[in-house]
C-alpha cells in the first residue's frame, strides 16, 4: 500500500506521528460511545460571562455562587500536582479553568485531562471564581471533550506564520490570530454601517441577478457558463450597474445592493477574481451630489468604527477633513504642463504617452481619451495620498457616464483615490437612449479590435431607457478595499475570508 492509498476508515496510511496519536485516542473515545455527539449546552457564553462577572469582587462573587455551563477550544495546559488549569478560547474571549481532583465529581476525569490535546473542544460546569491572583476562573465540578482535535495547532507565539497557508487555512488562521479575528468583525462592522447609512437616506436594498445574458456594466473580462436546461450561455456579473438601473425606470428613486462580482482577471494586492461592492443609485441626483454622499457614508464609517484618523500604505490618513477634488486633465497637466491645451490632440497625448509608459499596448480604436487616462494612471494615480476625487472622465471611457453640458467631450463622472488606490467609481447617469446605444456601438468595436473587456449592446436596456429614466447618479464603492483602508492591511486576501488561490 503507497502513501497515497487510503486505509478502509479513510484515514491516509501514512501521517505525522502527533495526528497518529490523537487518532488513537479518537479510537478509545468511539469505543467509550458517541465521539462527535450533539449534546452539550451552553448556559452562557465566554463573551457575557466575562463582562457579567469581571466587575464582581471576590466577596461577591463568592456569595453569588454563580454556576454555568460554557465551552471553549483548549489552548493551554497546566498540571500542578493535584491542581490543573486549563485556558478555553472561544471566540475572541478566554477563560481559565481550574481543575482539582477533590473538586471534580468524578475524580478519574482528572488523570484523563492530562491526556487531552491543545485544539480539543472541551465543555465545563462549576462555578465562577477568582484565583489567589484575581483572574477570573471557573472551578470545575464536571469536564468533557465535545470534540477531538485531530492535528496540532500552530506554535502560540507563532501562529500561522506563513500567509499562504493563512489563506488556504483560514480556519487555523482565526483559531490562533486574534488580529485576523479582529479585522473580520471590523469587516461585518463596516458593511453594516454602509447599510446604515443608505438606508438612514431612504435608500431600500435590492437584489439582483448574478446570472447574466451578457456582460455589462463595467470594462471587465467574465466567467462563462452555460444553463443546460435553457440551453443558452450565462456568464456570472461583472456589475449590477444595468440591473439597478432599470429599477429607476421602474420608479424605485433610491437603491442600493451590497454585491458580489465576477471578474476573469489577475490577482494582486487589490483584485480578487470574486469581490465585494456597494452600488447605490438615486434619481433627481448628480455626480456632485454623489461625491459628496460617497465623502459622507466613509466619514460616517470612519466613525463608526473610531477609526477617523488611520495610517495605510504609509499615508496617515484624516477622515474628518474634507476630500480633495481635481480634475483629471488638470491633474495630468500639473505633471507635465507641456500638455496643457492638447487633452483632445490624440497624436501629441499618444506620443508622450508611449514615452512616459513604453509597456502600454494602445488599441486601433484609442482615442484621445484613452491617452490622457493613460497618462493620468501613470504620472498621477499612485501618488494621490489622501482622499482625493479625480472628476471629469473623457467620453472615450466612459460609456455609461452623462456627457458634461459645458464640455461634451468629458463626463460627470469621478473616481475615488485613496493611498493611490481607486476606492469608488460614479457618475452622473446616461440616460438618452440614442446616445447609449452609440456608446455600446463604440464598444463593440473596441472589442472587434481585440479590446476583451469591452461590452456588447445591451438591447433590453437600450428599451428600458426608451420608456425613461429620470435623471440620476449612482455610485460603486469597492468594500474589500474600504476594509483594508480601516485595518491598515497590505493586500485583498487579508481581508477575504476565503481569497481564490492556485491548486495546491
Amino acid at each position: 500500500m503507497n502513501e497515497e492509498t487510503p486505509t478502509p476508515n479513510h484515514v491516509p496510511a501514512k501521517q505525522p506521528e502527533q495526528i497518529t496519536v490523537r487518532r488513537a485516542k479518537l479510537q478509545q473515545m468511539r469505543e467509550q460511545g458517541e465521539a462527535y455527539g450533539n449534546h452539550w449546552r451552553n448556559s452562557i457564553n465566554l463573551a457575557a460571562l466575562l463582562t457579567q462577572y469581571e466587575p464582581l469582587s471576590n466577596e461577591a462573587l463568592a456569595q453569588a455562587e454563580v454556576s454555568v455551563q460554557v465551552s471553549g477550544r483548549m489552548v493551554s495546559h497546566r498540571v500542578m500536582g493535584r491542581s490543573s488549569f486549563i485556558t478555553i478560547q472561544s471566540e475572541d474571549s478566554r477563560l481559565q479553568l481550574f481543575l482539582n481532583r477533590k473538586v471534580l465529581v468524578d475524580e478519574a476525569l482528572y488523570d484523563a485531562t492530562k491526556k487531552w490535546d491543545l485544539g480539543d473542544i472541551v465543555g465545563a460546569k462549576g462555578v465562577v471564581f477568582r484565583t489567589r491572583t484575581g483572574e477570573l476562573s471557573l472551578r470545575v465540578l464536571h469536564i468533557e471533550i465535545i470534540v477531538k482535535c485531530l492535528r496540532p495547532l500552530p506554535e502560540k507565539w507563532h501562529g500561522l506564520a506563513d500567509k499562504e497557508l493563512r489563506y488556504r487555512q483560514r480556519y487555523v488562521d482565526l483559531i490562533v490570530s486574534d488580529d485576523s479575528r479582529k479585522t473580520f468583525r471590523t469587516r461585518s462592522k463596516i458593511l453594516s454601517l454602509f447599510r446604515s447609512s443608505l438606508e438612514s437616506q431612504g435608500f431600500i436594498e435590492v437584489e439582483t441577478p448574478m446570472l447574466h445574458a451578457q456582460a455589462t456594466g463595467a470594462a471587465a473580462r467574465p466567467f462563462t457558463t452555460h444553463h443546460h436546461a435553457l440551453n443558452i450561455p450565462l456568464v456570472l456579473r461583472i456589475a449590477p450597474e444595468l440591473h439597478l438601473k432599470r429599477l429607476l425606470v421602474g420608479g424605485f428613486e433610491r437603491v442600493f445592493e451590497i454585491n458580489r462580482n465576477f471578474r476573469n482577471e489577475g490577482v494582486d494586492a487589490t483584485h480578487n477574481p470574486e469581490f465585494t461592492m456597494v452600488e447605490f443609485y438615486e434619481a433627481y441626483a448628480d455626480f456632485q451630489m454623489a461625491m459628496d454622499n460617497t465623502e459622507c457614508i466613509l466619514r460616517n464609517i470612519a466613525e463608526g468604527i473610531d477609526k477617523t484618523h488611520v495610517q495605510w500604505e504609509g499615508v496617515d490618513l484624516d477622515f474628518t477633513q474634507a476630500f480633495k477634488r481635481l480634475r483629471l486633465d488638470e491633474a495630468v497637466f500639473e505633471k507635465r504642463p507641456d500638455l496643457r491645451g492638447h487633452a483632445d490632440d490624440k497624436a501629441t497625448l499618444a506620443t508622450v504617452c508611449l514615452q512616459v509608459a513604453p509597456d502600454i499596448k494602445p488599441l486601433i480604436t484609442w482615442r484621445a481619451g484613452h491617452y490622457l487616462l493613460a497618462l493620468f494612471e501613470a504620472l498621477v494615480e499612485k501618488e494621490l495620498a489622501q482622499p482625493t476625487f479625480i472628476t471629469h472622465y473623457p467620453v472615450d471611457v466612459s460609456p455609461l457616464a452623462r456627457r458634461n453640458d459645458k464640455e461634451p467631450n468629458v463626463t460627470d463622472r469621478f473616481e475615488l483615490f485613496v493611498a493611490g488606490c481607486e476606492i469608488a467609481n460614479g457618475f452622473s447617469e446616461l440616460n438618452d437612449p440614442d446616445d447609449q446605444r452609440a456608446r455600446f456601438l463604440e464598444q463593440v468595436k473596441a472589442k472587434a479590435a481585440g479590446d476583451d473587456e469591452a461590452t456588447d449592446i445591451d438591447d433590453d436596456y437600450i428599451r428600458a431607457l426608451e420608456y425613461g429614466m429620470p435623471c440620476a447618479a449612482g455610485v460603486g464603492i469597492g468594500v474589500d478595499r474600504v476594509v483594508m483602508m480601516f485595518t491598515a492591511q497590505h493586500a485583498i486576501r487579508d481581508v477575504l475570508l476565503f481569497p481564490h488561490m492556485r491548486a495546491e
